[in-house]
């Protein structure tokens, strides 16, 4: 069998741009923030959450105690928290402001008062 040195030289270079050029993409993609939320009878802590237009993050919810929700109207998204699991919401703001978020899920004689804000600069 004759074995082309040309053909595997080209080969051997193919392959070495197509690794590089996966590395250079995945290293030039930003880390995505993950923003810890608890939601405990009858506060969202932290209750403040700040983001920059345009920043992705990943808002990761815990409910130690009794089923919860997390409803964020402004950008039409929601979540149900359920003790003993981690919901997970992905948000890229794309307009700047404070917007509230609150509790959609009845959770006792607190309920009314769980909300939070998120600030967006």
């Amino acid at each position: 069998m004759t074995i082309n040195t040309n053909r595997r030289l080209l080969m051997s270079a193919a392959g070495a741009l197509t690794l590089s050029s996966v590395a250079a993409i995945a290293l030039a993609k930003p880390k995505v923030r993950v923003i810890k939320i608890i939601a405990r009878k009858f506060v969202f802590a932290p209750s403040e959450i700040r983001v920059k237009k345009g920043e992705t993050v990943v808002l990761q919810f815990t409910a130690p105690e009794v089923p919860m929700g997390f409803s964020l109207p402004d950008f039409a998204m929601r979540a149900d928290i359920v003790p003993g699991k981690v919901a997970k919401l992905q948000l890229t703001p794309d307009k700047a402001g404070n917007f509230a978020f609150l509790c959609d899920v009845f959770c006792g004689s607190g309920h009314e008062d769980m909300s939070g804000m998120l600030i967006v600069t």
